[in-house]
């Protein structure tokens, strides 16, 4: 009886060990990218003081953010403009504008000083429960229908901000349904 208790635990313990190598180990690249990259791509490197300030200390609507970055960011696509623009609707200004202009001269600072986009948020939070395939890159939903999902019990226990989960819906109402094709093997169903 005794062996019975700690049996499930250490098995489980076992199967995560395996697991999380494995999926840190995937390359997310296939998926759309995410506001973040789509900002950092944009910025000339390493960003200047007064580019990259003008962007993190200022609050705008996703439509003038969309005509700002459309002629600062030539070459990225509608999409990836919408993109770029709801990712800086929603995450800008940034909380501490001085740190993370401090991090421009090393962009994985940078990275790691701005906040999580869409992308980064599907592949960080949705694996853990179920498969990113069928729950995430096959939805085709509007910004709304990705928040009201927020709503049933086991999402509401998700450790997101109200600010993540609207990235999050953004960056999904734009850029899913993904093809099937468009998905690795490994990652389908």
């Amino acid at each position: 009886m005794v062996a019975a208790r700690w049996l499930a635990p250490a098995a489980l313990g076992f199967l995560l060990a395996g697991l999380v190598p494995a999926l840190s180990q995937l390359d997310f690249g296939f998926m759309p990218k995410g506001g973040k990259t789509l900002l950092l791509d944009a910025l000339s490197s390493p960003p200047e003081g007064r580019e990259l300030s003008a962007i993190i200390t200022a609050r705008r609507s996703e439509a003038e953010w969309r005509t700002v970055m459309a002629g600062r960011a030539k070459s990225l696509n509608e999409r990836e403009l919408r993109t770029l623009a709801a990712y800086l609707a929603v995450n800008m200004p940034v909380a501490n504008p001085e740190a993370a202009a401090a991090k421009a001269a090393n962009r994985a600072e940078l990275d790691a000083a701005l906040p999580r986009d869409g992308r980064e948020l599907g592949w960080n939070e949705c694996q853990f429960c179920h498969s990113l395939f069928t729950s995430h890159l096959t939805q085709d939903r509007t910004v709304q229908a990705w928040l009201n999902m927020f709503q049933s019990p086991f999402h509401r226990e998700l450790k997101m901000t109200q600010q993540e989960r609207e990235e999050f819906a953004r960056y999904s109402a734009i850029n899913m349904p993904m093809k099937i094709e468009d998905v690795p093997p490994d990652l389908r169903f």
